[in-house]
């Protein structure tokens, strides 16, 4: 059923990329883009609501950071939101990221209740991944990134709720925290946030210029506007950005705009640990397993390391590996007698240990690198650190 589910998937996905021809490609096609033209009128009938204060914005009396993009997935967004909550820990804030755990599977309810009976818990709580100190949750229950986040950052504590008006007020109540990160915010205009971190693919800055779910945009170019600052993503160090530059000073003339790249840092064993240099790769035979938004890029990024990617096998983003998958993958490249298996971090959070795993797997630590607007960044840190009393704005609820 699953693998029939993720079939259906990747064939809309290739349509909607274009990499799918045919009568019925065009068929998709053609009813796809007719409920763009729909879904376009709800999110700008919906942001309409909020300016012209129809629905109203929660205000939670501290400092609320959104990052976010403006089209669906592979922008970076994981290694931005964890530069800003260590360089905010380490300017003096409590920080808490607010996540609604894309992909998540949530205790069933009479696990809940059962918790509830047992631990006097309130039962629909926020999932608490992290709670600054230790790791509570597996990658199935919290999401990818938010465990990826949670594993990565100490002092750092890490919500996961679709309602984050909720899980902001909880992180406030229970935690103390006094500066919020909004992971995946630009949409969830729900909650009050002065500053709009919007992440844009140099690689595909407005993916196939189609609105969702004719194409990958979430929301209209247009809506830039309500960015603070922008982050141009996988910038390469060197390269004239201008143009894309001119373009989204059409639709925001103020925001203050960073160039970015994502840049390899090392190697890590999957099943011990071991880190390695990224020289290991050079000149190195390797099988490439990836479920990301954008494989492409890290499939570029390995030979970039002069790896000599052998084997390349690619799942739906947020696919769960199954032990079955990846001893079958092993197999495979053990026939070939290849060095090593490569993935991502975000992947390597789902993928089952395999203690006698015939050739060892490795997950490429990629951290993010600003190349031009360290300035604008670090005024924008140190407004968010300066020490200013908790406001007792109490929450307003629509």
């Amino acid at each position: 059923m699953r693998r029939w589910i993720e079939g259906i998937e990747t064939f809309a996905i290739d349509v909607i990329l274009e990499r799918r021809y045919g009568r019925r490609a065009d068929i998709l096609r053609w009813i796809l883009k007719g409920l763009s033209h729909v879904y376009r009128v709800i999110v700008q009938t919906r942001l309409a609501f909020y300016r012209q204060r129809i629905y109203r914005e929660h205000t939670l009396g501290c400092p609320v950071v959104s990052v976010g993009n403006i089209t669906v997935g592979g922008t970076g967004k994981t290694p931005v939101v964890e530069l800003l909550a260590r360089e905010l820990t380490a300017g003096g804030r409590k920080v808490a990221i607010l996540s609604r755990g894309y992909k998540s599977v949530p205790k069933p309810l009479f696990r809940r209740v059962l918790e509830k009976i047992l631990r006097k818990k309130a039962i629909f709580t926020p999932r608490i991944v992290s709670d600054g100190q230790s790791l509570l949750l597996d990658s199935r229950t919290a999401g990818d990134e938010p465990f990826m986040l949670a594993n990565n950052l100490r002092g750092v504590v890490v919500l996961v709720d679709r309602d984050r008006v909720k899980s902001g007020l909880y992180a406030i109540e229970h935690f103390g925290a006094n500066a919020l990160l909004l992971d995946d915010g630009f949409q969830y205009v729900r909650l009050d946030h002065r500053v709009e971190i919007t992440l844009i693919d140099r690689q595909a800055p407005f993916g196939n210029e189609h609105i969702l779910p004719r194409g990958t945009l979430r929301e209209p170019p247009g809506n830039l506007r309500r960015a603070t600052h922008i982050l141009l993503t996988k910038c390469v160090p060197g390269a004239d950005n201008g143009d894309l530059i001119a373009r989204i000073r059409r639709y925001n003339r103020t925001a203050e705009i960073v160039e970015t790249t994502h840049h390899a840092r090392h190697l890590r064993n999957l099943l011990t640990g071991e880190v390695k240099p990224l020289d290991f790769l050079r000149g190195q035979r390797i099988g490439s397993l990836c479920g990301i938004a954008a494989p492409d890029s890290f499939g570029g990024a390995l030979r970039g390391l002069g790896a000599k990617v052998e084997i390349s096998k690619v799942y739906t983003d947020h696919h769960r590996y199954t032990e079955k998958e990846i001893e079958g993958f092993i197999n495979r490249c053990a026939r070939r007698n290849l060095d090593a298996i490569l993935t991502t971090e975000k992947d390597a959070v789902r993928i089952p240990r395999i203690l006698d795993a015939a050739v060892p797997i490795y997950y490429l630590r990629v951290e993010i690198e600003i190349l031009k607007g360290r300035e604008s960044w670090q005024r924008l840190i140190e407004r968010l650190t300066e020490r200013q009393p908790l406001k007792q704005t109490m929450p307003v609820f629509a």
